[in-house]
């Protein structure tokens, strides 16, 4: 029941190395495993399994960099266990500020996530308000941050890493009934089997309730907020022969949800749409739905003293939005119907190969190749060369676009033991890509990991980074078919969106107090340039990307766990600072005296967080048996997002607040099945009303007030 703070760092990873070259790591026991893949017993393929797992984490280590862990045990004790959406998971990670539709921002930057299930990079999708991956499938999560190895490429920020549940690792059935407050209903199973060599894992969960998205109103209730969403994950894995496994995967998400109201609000363009120049803005009627589908199929095999993994992969997502077309035109001066899809597929391959006891080197290269397509009609009025309305009948605008492109990178990179307590890694990556924008990098990578005495490890490490433009966010708009209408933009430019290169340093250290107690700090600094931010410019909720010319970025983490017996304590708390000067691309979604303010002055970037903080404490009554009891609580601590003065962009911050999450969870063995499970979540328990965003911001739509205190019960039943 622990969330527990670890330094994923080289002490680690060569603990865990086999003992010699050519042998994998020890199974759990000491059962031998034959070498003929037709020997293998049954007994033996969870020794295997676990081997092959052991051996995969081998071929990409974090070495040197910052991860936050969140083993089986974790997971089921933040309030909501499984049922809790990813990214409220990593609110609990050091440096993770909350924001709005269900995003989060790692040490500063906007997006930027990189996520890996079984270290497999999965390609960006479109969903912005659905959590296309689930906590419900993941065995462990990591968030791996700081100065990242070379095996990781494109977004930077942070790597989520997910290691998936088997048919191995929770074998069964089992059944869930949850909901509450707001209408909540949310029932998931999952069913782990397995057949001779082959074993399966699968999930799904339906979910309703009546706060689909953060409510743009103070109020308790939110108007026009339902959502519907279909979730699903499978996982099937075959061992070919003692060093040979098959792994293939995918899921599948689908959201339907209804964009909520602000009531009591008057158009103020003062425009006129079929003699109708008012509107009652509590029953707007704007709709988003959005999908994704994702595949992978892996082969991963162990020869000697080498490891290697290679894999292919597609993900398809597609976005549309559906406004209202009255309301819209009047609130807004446009009505636009918007979809988005984005298909991409390609390979990914990594190895590792020890040459001795003193080097260990990697290598592995990822291709992706993606074709993004746009389709929007938009409904907007005439207007003459002073911008005066002249007609108040509508008129029709399409704009249909699409383009292929790719990704590719390869890397290369030594472990090198240079002393029992010192190990260097350090390499070289080239990355391309050849989209809107066609440019490469190479970019150095180099850790230093010293263990200074028993108790306390120090790493520091440099890493050039180099970040394509999200594609699937860049769409060319054709600001002309605009022209002497409502939407026209008062900016004409539209440069194309760079990618971001950047130098970036970290140093931390981890100290163990006394056993099952540590504490860490890290700190971080990020030159960029033509640094990624994104940003929600007009009524569909598709975020769009843009540069800043120059960014600087930094800051400082603390962390504390303590976990022993039936106790688990940890506390974290962030200090960060981004700031930026001189947008240089997709100009036009901008107003030409913000454009003008920010060519001139470094203001602060609109997912700026000056402070987050996070603490949780479980314990468990009873631990060990069958009628176990655990009462847990977190807190999530904020300072504020960003808000715009009448004169400074993102000049301002959003009051601070805080929120406490609370659950019990009761085991019981009612003579039937493999067990049931009892648990009440309380979120938001001291009722916080707090603000997300006001509606300000470079970038920013409209206001988002957060979850309000919300009941949800469920029961779990094992077979």
């Amino acid at each position: 029941m622990s969330i527990r703070q670890t330094m994923l760092l080289v002490a680690l990873a060569i603990a865990a190395r086999p003992a010699a070259a050519g042998a994998l790591p020890p199974g759990p026991d000491a059962s031998p495993v034959a070498a003929g893949g037709d020997q293998i017993t049954l007994d033996s393929i969870e020794i295997i399994s676990q081997q092959l797992d052991a051996a995969r984490l081998q071929i990409q280590p974090s070495l040197g960099a910052s991860a936050y862990s969140f083993n089986q045990q974790a997971l089921q004790a933040i309030p909501q266990g499984e049922n809790a959406p990813l990214n409220q998971v990593l609110l609990q990670a050091p440096g993770v500020a909350q924001d709005s539709f269900g995003q989060v921002h790692v040490r500063g930057d906007h997006a930027n996530v990189q996520y890996r299930i079984n270290g497999v990079q999965l390609p960006e999708g479109l969903s912005v308000f659905g959590q296309a991956l689930e906590t419900r499938f993941a065995r462990s999560i990591s968030l791996i941050t700081g100065a990242l190895p070379a095996q990781y490429g494109f977004q930077t920020a942070g790597v989520l890493d997910i290691q998936t549940k088997t048919g191995l690792t929770n074998p069964g059935l089992g059944l869930t009934a949850y909901g509450g407050t707001f209408a909540w209903a949310q029932p998931s199973f999952e069913y782990g089997g397995r057949y001779d060599k082959v074993d399966w894992f699968i999930t799904g969960d339906y979910l309703q309730n009546a706060r689909g998205i953060e409510n743009p109103a103070p109020s308790f209730n939110a108007l026009h907020d339902n959502t519907e969403q279909w979730h699903g994950f499978s996982i099937m894995n075959a061992i070919i022969d003692p060093d040979t496994r098959v792994s293939v995967f995918g899921g599948a998400f689908n959201g339907q949800f209804q964009i909520p109201n602000n009531p009591g609000q008057a158009p103020q363009l003062g425009l006129t749409v079929k003699g109708a120049s008012t509107f009652n803005s509590g029953v707007l009627n704007e709709n988003q739905s959005e999908n994704t589908q994702f595949g992978v199929i892996s082969l991963q095999k162990h020869i000697g003293s080498a490891d290697v993994q290679i894999s292919a992969f597609v993900r398809n997502s597609n976005l549309s939005y559906a406004p209202d077309p009255l309301g819209d035109l009047l609130f807004n001066g446009i009505a636009q119907s918007a979809q988005r899809s984005n298909l991409a597929g390609g390979m990914q391959a990594d190895g590792s190969w020890r040459l001795n006891d003193s080097h260990t080197l990697r290598a592995g290269f990822l291709a992706q190749l993606e074709h993004t397509s746009y389709n929007t009609f938009s409904n907007v009025l005439p207007v003459d060369s002073t911008g005066a309305q002249t007609l108040d009948q509508p008129i029709g605008v399409v704009d249909i676009g699409g383009k292929t492109g790719g990704l590719y990178g390869v890397y290369l990179q030594d472990e090198w033991r240079i002393l029992p307590v010192l190990t260097l890694n350090y390499g070289l990556r080239f990355d391309g890509v050849n989209e809107y924008t066609n440019e490469t990098q190479v970019s150095p990578r180099i850790n230093a990991v010293w263990k200074a005495t028993e108790t306390t490890t120090i790493h520091a490490g440099y890493s050039r980074y180099f970040v394509p433009p999200p594609f699937e966010l860049v769409a060319p708009t054709s600001i002309g078919l605009f022209a002497n209408t409502t939407a026209a933009p008062s900016v004409t430019r539209d440069d194309s969106v760079k990618a971001e290169r950047s130098h970036y340093f970290d140093l931390g250290v981890t100290q163990l107090v006394v056993p099952g107690f540590t504490v860490g700090v890290d700190g971080y600094y990020k030159l960029a340039t033509n640094l990624i931010d994104e940003g929600q410019f007009g009524a569909p909720i598709i975020l769009s990307a843009f540069n800043y010319a120059s960014a600087r970025v930094g800051g400082v983490e603390f962390t504390a766990s303590y976990d022993v017996g039936p106790w688990s304590i940890y506390g974290n708390a962030a200090y960060s600072r981004a700031m930026g000067i001189n947008i240089i691309s997709s100009q036009f979604n901008f107003a030409p005296d913000e454009l003008a303010y920010i060519q001139q002055n470094y203001i602060h970037l609109d997912h700026d967080q000056t402070w987050t903080a996070s603490a949780g404490a479980a314990y468990t009554f009873n631990q060990g048996t069958k009628f176990a009891t655990r009462v847990s609580v977190d807190l999530v601590a904020q300072s504020g997002l960003r808000a715009s003065t009448a004169t400074v962009p993102n000049g301002a911050s959003l009051p601070e607040y805080a929120a406490v999450n609370a659950s019990i969870v009761q085991k019981l063995d009612l003579g039937f099945g493999a067990g049931t499970e009892l648990r009440l979540d309380v979120l938001n328990l001291n009722d916080a009303q707090y603000q997300i965003r006001d509606g300000s911001g470079v970038g920013v739509g409209a206001p988002q007030f957060g979850l309000r205190r919300t009941l949800l019960a469920g029961v779990t039943q094992r077979f």
